[in-house]
């Protein structure tokens, strides 16, 4: 058996369709399927069971796959260690951003990047936490930025900065008058939240939890954007929490409408992560090393308090 037959196996079972599968390796589909029965029939096995719709993996089938990607990702690495032996950082990179981190930090770094090390070819795509996470498992990225801690066992996360919550009340709220709030200060009751999906909501919920309010009677109003937030307070609809980097950029008239928290501050853990196997590990510390450059003037909080992004039930 060959890696790119192996390739193929792990393509079908991830798309449980061959036509769909030959399409993703650049193949025809009767070549895909003549290459997979080559395997099959070397082993005197069935990795596929063509009876289901979708193509499901038989018991065997699974163990195969399993081993595969083991196979692939060792097969990756023989290029990756001649790359770093004779330290070449270049080659394509699919990175992924969640949503909330995406257009703050992206636009810090990314000039940066890409004149300092110009043949790299970034490939970036804006997914949820879930999203990242499943394509770093399937080997369709090769690292991501994202909320931490997530506590998976087959991806490696390092941290580089910790980015505090910030509320916005707008002047007709009664925490105006705050020059700083407290946790015990939020009210889950009239908060108003990202979409379900995305982990900054999941902090949020999270964090008011933690203060012991779990209520949520009122009214719920749920955006995509911080910006559609922002100007439904501005309405007196409710009060939000916003990222510290997006607080950056806002118009002085609503800076004014600011109110960091008492120390310690509640943060959120950024990080960089990617597969245990560190394939391409050179452009992930130059990535690593690039944005810890630009963040560290931005981000100078130290006494903060980790708000985990995952769900407690």
């Amino acid at each position: 058996m060959t890696i790119t037959q192996l390739k193929y196996v792990l393509a079908v079972a991830e798309h449980k369709n061959f036509t769909l599968a030959a399409e993703k390796c650049f193949v025809t589909q009767p070549t895909l399927s003549m290459q997979i029965q080559k395997i099959e029939e070397e082993l005197s096995i069935q990795i596929f069971d063509r009876t289901k719709k979708p193509i499901q993996l038989t018991d065997i089938g699974q163990k195969i796959v399993n081993q595969a990607k083991n196979i692939v990702n060792e097969a990756d690495r023989i290029q990756d260690i001649v790359e770093q032996q004779k330290g070449f950082i270049g080659g394509e990179f699919r990175l992924g951003i969640i949503p909330t981190i995406m257009p703050t930090l992206l636009p810090m770094f990314l000039n940066n990047f890409i004149k300092k090390y110009p043949k790299v070819k970034l490939i970036i795509e804006e997914l949820n936490t879930a999203e990242i996470i499943t394509k770093l498992n399937n080997g369709h990225l090769d690292a991501a930025i994202a909320a931490t801690p997530l506590m998976e066992e087959k991806i490696k996360e390092i941290v580089l900065y910790f980015e505090p919550f910030v509320a916005y009340i707008p002047e007709s709220h009664h925490n105006f008058q705050k020059e700083e709030i407290e946790v015990s200060d939020l009210n889950l009751d009239e908060i108003l939240l990202l979409q379900d999906g995305h982990c900054f909501r999941e902090g949020i919920l999270n964090l008011c939890k933690s203060a012991g309010k779990n209520e949520m009677n009122h009214f719920q109003i749920q955006s995509g954007s911080f910006e559609t937030l922002i100007k439904l307070a501005d309405e007196g609809l409710g009060t939000t929490l916003l990222p510290y980097l997006h607080t950056l950029d806002l118009k002085e008239s609503d800076k004014m409408k600011l109110r960091h928290f008492k120390e310690p501050k509640p943060a959120r853990e950024v990080s960089l992560i990617f597969p245990k196997s560190e394939l391409k590990i050179q452009i992930i510390d130059a990535l690593r090393s690039t944005i810890a450059g630009v963040v560290k003037g931005a981000i100078v909080f130290q006494n903060v308090q980790i708000i985990s992004p995952l769900q407690k039930k």
